[in-house]
């Protein structure tokens, strides 16, 4: 059997996606200085105020994401990966320059627009790898994105010492780079036989979902990815506010708690989720991610010293089964021609669930340090929206199907 030749671009997607998750990684430890620096406020007031920026940030990945999926399902996946990476760039540099929290905002929305990589990515292994090896290779681009976490912020930290607005810089030199390297060796992975029309009707998150319905079960599935992002995005979310309220830590210890995240995160998807899948299916995979991670962010939660939240996790890391294993399922109900709109539309629901959970996190934390003093209230309400999600994915009609004969 012939190896498809385009298999060598994984290896390139991978990367891509490795150096802009370290760029991203790099902003987090500075990103609640930057804003305090900005507004003048405190640590419970500015959280609120990292809320809205993330919120401004999701609501244009709401809206953009099924549009740049739609049009990667027309003229390519290259052209849009280099269109995002590009836009990337330059935004790192306007929010480094960023004199107001105006300009922090402007940046952000620009982010959101522009952040098309890791669906593009998703949407070239869903080209190329065949319908039952997907999730190991969604994993392992979930892989390359952790690992970005396990340099990014130990990087970050570290330049956060010579102030908050170095970091930003940086990550514009490393997706400058990625740009360079995208544009020499990556070769487009969709044939253009294989092209289909730009549709407005499906280049928007209700038309995607809309599209999706017609998959039998799928309607629950995509509301159990609803459920599962917010847990996910609870962590990036309030993470370094509650380490801050519970520990005191500072950018060089968030780095490092950021940094082992990211490792839990790569030993997972790099590599549990293929020993998983193959093991028990993707339908039990996903079950166990869903639930681990519960029972992991109740441990983070009610940590009263470093160790007992370093304890959790492993436990929490599981949760990195989930996602690989659901898009691995709604993959193989798709035709090529189709696989990017499918990774668009997921990205919508992540999206969406985006537009929600930091506003509604970061709130959180703040009136529950102000009224009770405890700083691990997100975590509580994450776990809770996880442990929902394994309940109704324990009934998905896909888990005969996916059970290992």
């Amino acid at each position: 059997m012939t190896t498809d030749p385009r298999r060598r671009m994984l290896p390139i997607v991978a990367m891509a996606l490795f150096i802009d998750s370290m760029g991203i990684g790099i902003i987090i430890p500075v990103a609640p200085q930057l804003v305090m620096q900005l507004s003048g406020a405190s640590l419970a007031d500015a959280a609120p105020i990292a809320g809205w920026l993330t919120l401004a940030y999701a609501s244009m990945q709401f809206i953009f994401s099924p549009i740049l999926g739609n049009l990667s399902d027309r003229y390519g996946r290259k052209p849009i990966l280099l269109a995002s990476l590009a836009a990337l760039s330059v935004d790192y540099v306007l929010m480094g320059l960023a004199p107001t929290l105006a300009w922090l905002f402007v940046g952000r929305i620009i982010a959101g627009i522009a952040g098309a990589t890791f669906s593009t990515a998703n949407a070239v292994v869903a080209d190329i790898i065949p319908p039952d090896q997907r999730a190991k290779y969604f994993g392992l681009n979930g892989a390359a994105w952790g690992m970005g976490f396990i340099v990014g912020p130990v990087v970050g930290g570290l330049l956060g010492g010579y102030g908050p607005r170095v970091p930003f810089f940086a990550a514009a030199v490393f997706t400058a780079i990625n740009f360079l390297i995208a544009v020499m060796v990556l070769k487009e992975t969709l044939p253009e036989g294989q092209r289909r029309a730009f549709s407005a009707r499906r280049a928007n998150v209700l038309g995607a979902i809309r599209s999706m319905r017609a998959i039998p079960g799928a309607a629950l599935l995509l509301f159990v990815l609803f459920m599962y992002q917010i847990g996910h995005d609870t962590l990036p979310s309030t993470w370094t506010w509650m380490t801050m309220a519970k520990f005191g830590w500072g950018e060089r210890e968030m780095g490092i708690s950021l940094a082992v995240l990211g490792l839990g995160t790569a030993v997972v998807q790099g590599g549990l989720v293929g020993v998983f899948t193959r093991k028990l299916g993707e339908h039990r995979s996903a079950l166990i991610g869903l639930s681990a991670g519960s029972i992991g962010f109740l441990g983070y939660a009610f940590s009263t010293e470093p160790w007992m939240l370093f304890a959790s996790v492993p436990i929490a890391c599981l949760i990195g089964l989930t996602m690989p294993s659901i898009r691995a399922i709604l993959s193989r109900q798709v035709p090529a021609n189709a696989q990017g709109e499918l990774q668009g539309a997921i990205s919508g629901i992540v999206s969406f669930t985006a537009l929600v959970t930091p506003f509604t996190m970061t709130h959180l934390f703040s009136l529950s340090m102000a009224q009770l003093h405890f700083a691990g209230a997100s975590f509580v309400a994450a776990s809770i929206s996880l442990a929902l999600g394994a309940v109704l994915f324990s009934r998905s009609r896909f888990s005969a199907a996916n059970a290992p004969k």
